[in-house]
């Protein structure tokens, strides 16, 4: 695992866009419409400048795979966070579905910690590349980070075929939400 440079972002955009655009969570966050797939690239770039900023963005070693981990404790509420917001509303959400949003997002956050910790946000690898455990390895190399810094991490997923990926890397679900379809929220001590 390496950290990725600023220069990485189109790349890791484009990786996470293709990884995630079918993704029921994600696209319960960006309004459905004939925009639907640069909605979920404006996503991914908020996500990004997000964790750019506030966290940190991993690219496995042959850069087929990428990961965005927030650091929520260290989040500031600033002009370029609330620039960035605005941007995600506008480009990704869509104004009048934001309310419904936020609201998904303050449950989540209602089971997240105090203390400082690290939100899987995304972690993905390039179409051609899946199935032969880089995103697996990816996922071993922060695994590795976390337990250095002492901080357990936290993830949510709508992809039931991964929670078995997740349970063998010490991943446990700890409370599952309806939105039309199950969020499981995993955390791992």
């Amino acid at each position: 695992m390496k950290k990725a440079q600023y220069q990485d972002k189109p790349q890791i955009v484009e990786m996470l866009t293709e990884a995630f655009h079918d993704n029921q969570s994600v696209n319960y966050v960006v309004k459905q419409d004939e925009k639907r797939m640069e909605r979920v690239r404006a996503l991914m770039e908020y996500s990004f400048e997000m964790c750019w900023n506030w966290g940190e963005v991993y690219l496995s070693e042959d850069e087929s795979a990428a990961a965005l981990l927030l650091e929520p404790h260290r989040k500031q509420t600033n002009l370029k966070a609330i620039w960035l917001d605005l941007q995600l509303a506008l480009k990704a959400v869509g104004l009048l579905r934001v309310g419904k949003v936020l609201s998904r997002e303050s449950r989540i956050k209602q089971h997240h910690p105090k203390a400082p910790f690290f939100y899987l946000w995304f972690i993905g690898v390039a179409t051609e590349q899946q199935g032969k455990g880089i995103g697996s390895q990816l996922l071993s190399d922060i695994i590795g980070e976390s337990e250095q810094r002492g901080y357990p991490i936290y993830l949510e997923t709508s992809t039931v075929r991964n929670l078995p990926l997740y349970g063998r890397h010490g991943f446990e679900i700890y409370e599952e939400m309806d939105f039309g379809f199950t969020l499981h929220l995993m955390r791992r001590m």
